[in-house]
């Protein structure tokens, strides 16, 4: 079946686009014009500073919708992150404007948007938490191992690490050393090599 005959009545006559990997969804400070409803892909959203370093807030992935694009239309405020797409994207667009009207007559449309906004502002709390809380050997085993999945290797570099981290290249770089002198991992251009799945996994236990 179609997949624009599976989505929900309060969903009809949305526009899908197509975006491309390494495309920008939104900058800070830019308006926010529409609301967006991830089909298919990965868009990631970072907080960046003043000196152009930034920390990854949250991804959002097939069927989520951007807890920011949610509270920025309701507040009627602009953007305070970046978003980019980080492998090709479809999604669902509406319009302010009509994003405003949909939630004013549509107990459906309601309930998609909050239970979302919801979800994510709980995953984002979580976040916090762990950025405020937990060591960044927990943080970056812990990455490592989300980033392998089921695979025995990560294809990922130290920049992108210390974004992921709110941390330093080289601060990211000084552990994955000390790791890989452990027998831990092993380095490679553009890549890492899981060696001790156990002990990374030991490691995401700790706490500042």
């Amino acid at each position: 079946m179609p997949q624009d005959q599976l989505r929900p009545k309060c969903l009809e006559g949305s526009q899908s686009v197509s975006l491309p990997k390494g495309a920008t969804v939104f900058r800070a400070g830019d308006p926010c014009r529409n609301f967006y409803l991830i089909e298919s892909g990965s868009v990631r959203v970072d907080l960046m500073n003043s000196e152009g370093k930034s920390i990854l807030l949250y991804r959002i992935g097939a069927n989520e919708t951007c807890v920011l694009t949610t509270s920025c239309l309701l507040s009627h405020e602009s953007y305070s992150a970046e978003a980019v797409t980080e492998s090709d994207v479809t999604a669902l667009v509406i319009p302010a404007n009509e994003f405003q009207a949909r939630i004013a007559s549509s107990e459906q449309f309601r309930e998609i948007v909050f239970r979302s906004f919801s979800s994510r502002l709980t995953r984002l709390m979580a976040k916090v938490d762990e950025v405020s809380f937990a060591s960044l050997n927990s943080r970056l085993a812990k990455r490592l191992l989300e980033l392998a999945g089921e695979r025995d290797f990560v294809e990922t570099t130290h920049e992108r690490l210390a974004q992921d981290l709110g941390s330093a290249r080289e601060v990211i770089g000084r552990k994955l050393t000390d790791w890989e002198k452990q027998g831990l991992i092993a380095r490679h251009r553009g890549s890492i090599d899981i060696l001790s799945r156990p002990a990374l996994t030991v490691l995401c236990g700790q706490r500042d």
